[in-house]
């Protein structure tokens, strides 16, 4: 089996995340509210993932969630080591991915 990279969990002030700009995922202001009740119920149980500069990679509704419940630091994933091309092609399988399930 090969080794995976190790990606650290860390916390950073919501208003220092910005949304992608080819963000290829939109969410209702319904869908917003449901992930929000999500997490006062169970926690922030998933990062955001980001790149270097703080820009969301993937996580925007939870972003926008946080946003709605006046969370001031939310947990997220650098993907640092991924180059641009790389971020882009996650953020696009990650969307797809989701969209396959049954």
């Amino acid at each position: 089996m090969r080794d995976l990279p190790t990606r650290a969990i860390d916390y950073r002030p919501v208003s220092s995340l910005t949304p992608a700009r080819r963000n290829a995922r939109t969410h209702s202001r319904k869908q917003i509210r449901q992930i929000a009740t999500s997490i006062e119920r169970f926690g922030f149980t998933n990062p955001v993932l980001v790149d270097d500069e703080g820009a969301i990679i993937a996580g925007h509704g939870r972003v926008a969630a946080a946003k709605l419940l006046g969370i001031d630091q939310i947990p997220v994933v650098p993907l640092g080591d991924l180059t641009s091309k790389e971020r882009q092609a996650y953020a696009l399988a990650d969307n797809k991915l989701a969209l396959n399930a049954g």
